[in-house]
C-alpha cells in the first residue's frame, strides 16, 4: 500500500462475454494481460458474492457474505475441465453482449450447471480436491447450501415465514431437512467449488503478471440471507425475528431523504464478547480470495446511522458508536499486515479520522467531489492529499467523467474546475485531463473506471444509488481495447512513476 502504483476499476460482470455476462473465462485473462501491458499493478472489483433479481442485482444485496456468484462462472472453462461439452454451452451466445441481460443470464447459467453437475456425478473427478473444499469451508457452506435448498423448497420465501422449527433451526428439523435436501445441497456445493476453482485460478495468473486484485466487502449483509438465518444472535431482530432497526445513512449528495437500505443491525456488544469471530472469519475468507480489500461504509465501523425498521425514511435515525478500536485491535492480532482500504465517503467525523490515523488506513479521495464549495480547502482536490490515501475519478456509485460534466456540473463548477487545471476543457478531453490530475497526484494509489479510461458518457454509469433498476448492467467491448487506448494509458501510467 506504501508503492506509488494505479489500477482499473472494472467489476467481472462487465467484461466482455458471448454468454450474457462477463465472467472468468478467456476475457478475464485477456484483460489481465490489458492490465499488464498498460503497467497497472491493481485490479478493482466489486463483491463476488451471490446477486439476486429481487435485490436489484446488487452485488452489495447478497443472500451471503461467504458464498460466491454463480452466474460469473464461466461456461469455457467448464468445457476446459471436461464437465460440458461445447454443444452444451452455444445457448448462451444468444445472449446481449452489450449489456448484461440478468433474467434470461441466471437462467441459462442455472441450466448448464445443473449439466455440469450430472456430468460431475458420473464422472467421480476430482475426488480429492472436492471434499478437501466442503470441509475447509463447512462453517458457512454447510448453512449456505441448506438455506438455498430451503428458499428453493420453499418457492422463494423469506426465511422468517418457513415453518417454525427450520425458520428457530430446532435441532431435529435440522437433521430432518438435511437429509430431505441432500441431493439439492450436494449440487450447491458443486456450484461453490466450482466457482472457487475457477476464481483462484484466475487470481493465480493475475498475481503471476505482478498485479493485486482489491476485493470489496460490504459491511452489512442482506436480512434474507444465509448468514442472518443462521447466526440471529449477531444482529438487532425482535422475538418474531424480524429487524428491529436496520441501516442506511442520513440525507446527502445522493438522497433529500437519506438512504433506507434495510440491512439488519448489527449487535456489536454481541460480536465484542465472541471476540469478534464472525468477522475474523469473513476477513480470513476474504483475503484469500484478494490481495486488498475495501471496506464499504468505513464510517459504520465507528458509528452508524440506525433507522427503526418501521420507518419509511432514513430521516429519523440516529447514530449509534461501534465498538471500533476493540474491533480492528482484535483483527490486526490475527491479520498483522492487514491491507486495508477505507471507504471514507461523505460526512466524516473527526473520530472516524482519528480512527484511521491510528491504524494507518489509506481513504478514498474522489475528484468529481472536488470542485464544489471553497476548493482550496476541499479534502477531494489533489494539493489537499496526503501519500496514504488511493484517488479515484470516480466509483461504481458516480456518474462517469464525461455523464458528470455533462450532466451534474453548472457554469459555477466548470469555472472552478478551469481554473484550477489552468485552462478550459471540454467534453472531448475532460476524461484525460482528469485522470491525468489522478495519475500525478501524491496518492500513492491511482484508481480509474474503465469507463473513464474509454471516455464514456452517463451510458456506461454502473448504478445509480437509492434506485432499484437499470443498474449493474455496463459491459465493456472486447473492441473497445484499442491499441491507442493501451498506448495513453501505458505512456501517462510512465510519465508519473505508477508502472
Amino acid at each position: 500500500m506504501y508503492k506509488r502504483r494505479s489500477g482499473i476499476l472494472l467489476h467481472i460482470t462487465s467484461l466482455p462475454s458471448p454468454y450474457g455476462i462477463g465472467d472468468f473465462g478467456p476475457f478475464a485473462y485477456k484483460f489481465i494481460d490489458f492490465l499488464a501491458e498498460t503497467k497497472q499493478c491493481l485490479w478493482q472489483i466489486l463483491p463476488l458474492n451471490p446477486t439476486s433479481l429481487p435485490y436489484g442485482n446488487s452485488p452489495y444485496s447478497s443472500c451471503s457474505a461467504f458464498a460466491g456468484n454463480p452466474i460469473v462462472i464461466s461456461p469455457d472453462m467448464l468445457v476446459e475441465d471436461g464437465l460440458l461439452a461445447k454443444p452444451d454451452i452455444e445457448g448462451g451466445r444468444r445472449l446481449p453482449n452489450n449489456r448484461t441481460d440478468y433474467a434470461n443470464t441466471t437462467v441459462y447459467k442455472e441450466g448448464i450447471l445443473q449439466k455440469a453437475y450430472k456430468n460431475f456425478q458420473i464422472q467421480k473427478k476430482e475426488k480429492y480436491a472436492f471434499p478437501l473444499f466442503c470441509e475447509q469451508n463447512a462453517h458457512w457452506l454447510d448453512d449456505y447450501t441448506l438455506f438455498i435448498a430451503l428458499k428453493e423448497y420453499f418457492q422463494g420465501k423469506v426465511w422468517s415465514d418457513w415453518p417454525a422449527e427450520i425458520k428457530h433451526r430446532k435441532p431435529d428439523a435440522m437433521v430432518e431437512w438435511r437429509e430431505k435436501l441432500k441431493e439439492r445441497t450436494e449440487k450447491e456445493r458443486f456450484i461453490q467449488y466450482i466457482f472457487f476453482k475457477q476464481w483462484h485460478k484466475l487470481k493465480e495468473y493475475c498475481n503471476k503478471k505482478n498485479i493485486q486484485i482489491i476485493g470489496d466487502i460490504p459491511i452489512y449483509v442482506t436480512y434474507d440471507s444465509a448468514d442472518v438465518w443462521s447466526h440471529p444472535e449477531l444482529f438487532k431482530l425482535d422475538e418474531n425475528k424480524q429487524p428491529s432497526f436496520v441501516a442506511g445513512v442520513p440525507p446527502d449528495y445522493f438522497s433529500e431523504t437519506g438512504q433506507k437500505w434495510g440491512n439488519p443491525i448489527y449487535t456489536w456488544d454481541f460480536h465484542k464478547e465472541t471476540e469478534f469471530l464472525w468477522w475474523i472469519k469473513r476477513i480470513e475468507h476474504n483475503m484469500k480470495l484478494f490481495d486488498i480489500v475495501r471496506l464499504d461504509h468505513f464510517r459504520g465501523f465507528v458509528a452508524y446511522w440506525e433507522i427503526p425498521a418501521h420507518e419509511e425514511t432514513a430521516i429519523n435515525g440516529t447514530w449509534v458508536e461501534a465498538p471500533v478500536e476493540d474491533f480492528f485491535t482484535t483483527i490486526f492480532k490475527h491479520f498483522p499486515n492487514l491491507p486495508l482500504i477505507a471507504e471514507d465517503l461523505g460526512t466524516i467525523t473527526p473520530e472516524v479520522k482519528l480512527v484511521m490515523q491510528m491504524f494507518q488506513f489509506p481513504g478514498m479521495k474522489l475528484l468529481l467531489f472536488a470542485f464544489g464549495d471553497d476548493v482550496a480547502k476541499n479534502p477531494y482536490v489533489p494539493h489537499n492529499y496526503e501519500k496514504n490515501c488511493v484517488v479515484y475519478t470516480g466509483t461504481h456509485d458516480n456518474n462517469t467523467i464525461k455523464g458528470w460534466f455533462k450532466n451534474e456540473t453548472n457554469e459555477e463548477t466548470r469555472k472552478k474546475l478551469f481554473k484550477y487545471l489552468g485552462r478550459d476543457v471540454s467534453e472531448t478531453n475532460v476524461c484525460r485531463e482528469l485522470i491525468r490530475l489522478a495519475m500525478m497526484s501524491v496518492a500513492n494509489t491511482a484508481i480509474i473506471p474503465m469507463q473513464d479510461i474509454l471516455e464514456l458518457d452517463e451510458e456506461a454509469r454502473m448504478n445509480l444509488p437509492a434506485t432499484t433498476e437499470n443498474n449493474w448492467a455496463w459491459r465493456l467491448l472486447s473492441e473497445q481495447l484499442t491499441p491507442s487506448v493501451t498506448n495513453a494509458l501505458r505512456e501517462i501510467t510512465g510519465i508519473y512513476g505508477r508502472s
